[in-house]
């Protein structure tokens, strides 16, 4: 079954399907590092909403994938970006989304951190404000039972005057925290609106105000979770958190080689692309398990291409190319994302996600994926 995919120039290519998928068991969790999926949620196609207003999910699809990531070892990182928080979910479902993710971990013997922010905030707000909203969501977390992740803020970023307030709000939060949490330091490529976090625009000075603040609560710091695409500044940062706080990697274009590590330290990982690759990374990483990091990398570098892909510039788009690869893959019956953020994509764009993933065997069923693909070809009016 070819088909006919589009190119960003205007020519389409034939392109001839894979027939067997790579075969991955399921599989207990990972033993030589902590490797979380940061999990996307399916929406419901068939509520009545509009853009900007109370999101819908289908909440048995929304769960289901996440049992399938326990399923083969990977910790779920639940309500964080790649749910589309600050991208169309609101803060009361992200709410009964962590409630019923965190029952169905206790269900399901899997790992589960949440993400706490404060996007229940309109407008303006101060920092007592942005305190407070923290609070509420973290009540929330710890209520459920999850490990709370602290998500960067934007109502944060837009109050603060200096790293003297970043410091106060996260020392304030971490004093009252029942159990260590993860800290996530979102880059502006991500969002936006979080250009200056920690502080200042300039990022030695931001890695340092951060440090500052690991330093003085690692007692009730579990980890970091870094998301700015530079595998130095990583590999800088990690090298100097105090013992025992771990450094999750957020890097989704670099995170083989941050993941395996030196001689002197590897960083655990947290990240969106292993929402689509979760079964295939969590047996690249039993490998080093087995002390072969060679196969390690054989598993994990190929997969390097798509998610550069996925994540390319707008990068705070990657969740279309996720949601599309879980379509295709069989795990939710439409292509439909909460605030229609299914057309934040372009179709070429689509198209080489598909044949990317195709590619790396990431689809069980391949035949069903080229016949899910070909519709959504069809519709955009390309004939095979």
């Amino acid at each position: 079954m070819s088909l006919l995919l589009p190119r960003a120039d205007g020519t389409l290519v034939r392109y001839e399907p894979r027939r067997d998928p790579a075969a991955v068991a399921p599989g207990g969790p990972p033993l030589s590092r902590t490797v979380f999926s940061a999990a996307h949620v399916v929406a419901d196609p068939y509520a009545e909403t509009v853009p900007g207003g109370p999101a819908a999910l289908d909440w048995e699809a929304t769960l289901a994938f996440r049992r399938h990531l326990w399923a083969h070892g990977l910790a779920v990182a639940e309500a964080m970006d790649t749910a589309q928080r600050g991208m169309g979910l609101d803060w009361p479902t992200a709410a009964e989304l962590i409630r019923r993710s965190a029952a169905e971990a206790r269900a399901a013997g899997g790992r589960i951190a949440c993400g706490a922010g404060t996007d229940q905030l309109a407008g303006a707000a101060s920092l007592d404000e942005v305190t407070a909203a923290y609070e509420e969501q973290l009540a929330v977390v710890e209520g459920a039972g999850a490990q709370a992740i602290l998500m960067a803020s934007r109502a944060l970023a837009a109050v603060a005057r200096g790293p003297e307030d970043y410091r106060a709000v996260y020392g304030r939060l971490l004093e009252q925290t029942g159990r260590p949490v993860i800290l996530h330091w979102l880059g502006p490529m991500f969002d936006p609106a979080l250009a200056g976090y920690w502080g200042s625009a300039d990022l030695d000075a931001a890695t340092e105000t951060f440090l500052a603040i690991v330093c003085a609560h690692a007692a009730r710091i579990d980890g970091v979770k870094v998301s700015l695409l530079d595998a130095g500044r990583e590999v800088a940062l990690r090298r100097r958190l105090p013992d025992g706080v771990k450094c999750y990697t957020g890097d989704d274009f670099h995170y083989p080689e941050l993941i395996e590590g030196d001689d002197r330290g590897f960083s655990h990982a947290l990240l969106g692309i292993f929402d689509p690759l979760g079964p295939l990374a969590a047996d690249a990483v039993r490998a080093l398990d087995a002390a072969d990091p060679a196969g390690f990398r054989k598993r994990l570098d190929p997969t390097v291409g798509l998610a550069r892909h996925l994540f390319g510039a707008p990068t705070r788009f990657y969740k279309t190319g996720v949601v599309l690869l879980a379509w295709l893959a069989g795990h939710q019956e439409h292509f439909t994302m909460v605030g229609g953020l299914q057309s934040a994509r372009s179709l070429p764009h689509l198209a080489r996600a598909y044949e990317l993933a195709d590619g790396l065997g990431l689809f069980p069923d391949p035949e069903a994926a080229a016949s899910r693909m070909r519709a959504l070809l069809t519709v955009h009016g390309v004939a095979s």
